[in-house]
This record gives structure tokens, sequence and C-alpha cells, in this order.
């Protein structure tokens, strides 16, 4: 007999962090704790206030519910959440942790052994530019050969001329570029932008304008000189039909995968097979989640032996974060197997 509870728990950044969407100086998460049998599962439900689809009032009366539930077929469960992806996400993850040998090694392999990496991204804040623009040299200081910079909420000139002041240091062969805007550029001015990004030599750039506006995406993704990431418009598209019609008329060039948003482990997997029948590439980030979160995600990934740099660099963000195995060196994520886990809540 599986007895299921739940807690509340906010975690604090060590320095606000800012997104063309407002800065954020707290994150709301909630854990799923299963108890059988004399052994625990832990699972996290990563709620996003404001970009979650299960950023709803009825968030913690579904989360009562599946804790009178959880006796019920895991397959119904997960269906009945199908509105509450970060739900979906935390139960799959509970689950996977109570039967596996350690509560935390959810995923065993040459990355939990300690033996092999995970190359990610180097993760740069917005902010001003003085601030922009010592991140960005700690990021290469620290050994990051991928960057992805954050950009739409202060002024686009002085934005480029960041990056610009990375490529006249660092070529594309040495320091891959990625840039987010989270949705922050209006369709009339999307496509200019984006062919004075193209002559930086970026990677890519993630949903340049918001999400829903689907004829205009396409448009973009048609004609952008930068290749285009879908990642905000992927959040609320739960059918595999809507999934399928949604990469074949937009023709991203990638998708990003945030497993508490798109619904976890199934839902990602449901997401990279559509992509990989359409020739589209992806990659997979967390969105924020304590390093419970972020450690079921990166077992996950490893898994998946994608060869781009993932996003999974953010264990760091908080101050009341749990110790963890988790280390971020030379722009790899490493599994510190003689680290133990300090789970208290």
């Amino acid at each position: 007999m599986i007895i299921a509870s739940y807690k509340r728990y906010i975690l604090n950044f060590k320095q606000a962090s800012g997104t063309s969407r407002g800065v954020l100086k707290t994150k709301e998460t909630w854990f799923l704790i299963l108890s059988s049998e004399g052994k625990q599962g832990i699972g996290e439900c990563g709620v996003f206030r404001g970009l979650s689809v299960d950023d709803r009032p009825d968030y913690e009366d579904k989360l009562k519910w599946l804790c009178q539930n959880i006796h019920l077929d895991l397959d119904f469960l997960v269906n009945e959440l199908i509105e509450f992806p970060s739900i979906q996400f935390g139960l799959e993850m509970a689950m996977k942790s109570l039967s596996s040998k350690h509560p935390f090694e959810l995923f065993p392999s040459k990355f939990t052994e300690s033996t092999d990496t995970i190359p990610i991204n180097g993760l740069i804040w917005m902010g001003s530019q003085a601030f922009m623009k010592q991140q960005i040299t700690d990021k290469i200081a620290a050994g990051f050969s991928c960057i992805k910079m954050k950009i739409g909420a202060i002024d686009f000139q002085t934005e480029i001329n960041l990056l610009k002041s990375i490529r006249k240091e660092f070529t594309s062969k040495d320091i891959e570029l990625r840039v987010d805007a989270n949705g922050a550029f209006l369709p009339s001015e999307a496509l200019e932008k984006l062919k004075i990004l193209s002559d930086l030599d970026l990677h890519s750039i993630e949903q340049p304008i918001k999400q829903g506006q689907i004829q205009e995406m396409t448009q973009l993704c048609k004609k952008s000189p930068l290749p285009i990431a879908l990642d905000e418009e992927l959040i609320g598209v739960f059918s595999v039909t809507n999934k399928q019609t949604l990469l074949q008329t937009i023709k991203p060039q990638y998708i990003i995968l945030k497993p508490s948003l798109v619904g976890g482990f199934n839902g990602s997997d449901s997401w990279i097979e559509i992509a990989e029948k359409n020739n589209i590439g992806w990659w997979i980030t967390s969105a924020l989640e304590s390093n419970v979160g972020l450690n079921a995600i990166a077992q996950y990934t490893y898994n998946k032996q994608s060869k781009l740099p993932q996003g999974l660099g953010t264990g760091g963000l908080f101050t009341n974060n749990f110790d963890c195995p988790l280390q971020v060196k030379n722009g790899t994520l490493r599994y510190n197997n003689k680290i133990n886990w300090n789970f208290n809540l």
C-alpha cells in the first residue's frame, strides 16, 4: 500500500534574476512524498507561476486528489492529470524514486556512476549592461563553450553590442551563442531583428514572439536566417495529434523541452519522437526546479544521449536548495556520487 502526502516549498534566488517577463526573486514548488513498506519516493511538482498551463487556483486541490487516489492505476492517474503537467512529472518522478534502489538514482548510468558528464549552456540573465557583461566573462572563465543569453528586456542595440563584444574575441567555433527572447519581439519587428542577430553567427533564438501566434511563427521559421527554437509554444499542447499538427505547421528548426511544463518523462518522449520524425532538433532544459527535479531531468536527459548542450545549469541559483551530487564544472553537469543528498523539508 502506498501512502502519499505533499508539501509546498519556496526557493529563494541568491540574486534577483531577470527575464523579459519580469524579475524573479522566489520560485514556488511542491514535493510529492510516497511511502510504502519502509521505502520512500520523492517527486517534485515544479509549477511555474505565470508560465505553467497548470498555474490554476485548483492546483493544490489536484494534489490532494492525487494523494487520496494514489492507489489507482498509474496510467489512469497520469491521464487524469493531463492538464497538470508539473503534477504528472512529480508523480512519475516519485513512482520511479519509490521503485529505485536509491530514492534519487532514477536512471542508473555512466552519469550517475560519475564516469560521464552532460554538456550544458551557461545562462546569462537580463540586467544592466555591466551585470550582463560580468556574467558573460564569468561563464567563459568557468569553461563554458555554449552561452545562452536572455534578451528582450533592455535596449536591443545594447544587447547586440554585448553579443558583438563576445564575437570580437571568440568565433562560433570557440563559443556557441544562443539567445532567448521569451516572446519579447512583436511579429512586425521580429524578422528584421532576426536578420540583425544572424550576422553574429548565433546558434539559434528561442521563442522570438509570444506563443499562440501560429501563422506569424510559421512565417518566421520559413523566412528567418537564424534557426528558431520553440519553447513556450509547446506549453498546453497535450495530445499527440495536436503536437504533430503544431510541429508540422510551424516547422521550427528546434524545440526545447521542459519536463515540468510538458508532462514529465512521457510528455517529453512524445515530443522527441514527433520532432525526430520531422527532422527537428531538440534539447532539454530545467524550469527552475530544486535540485530534486533537476536531478531527475539530468538523469533522464543523459539517457537520451543528445550531442547538443542542454539547459541544466540552474542548481546554484537558490540560497535554500538541497545539497546533492550535481556539480557544474568546465561547462558540464557532473554527478559526484561521493557527495550525499541532504533532502530536508
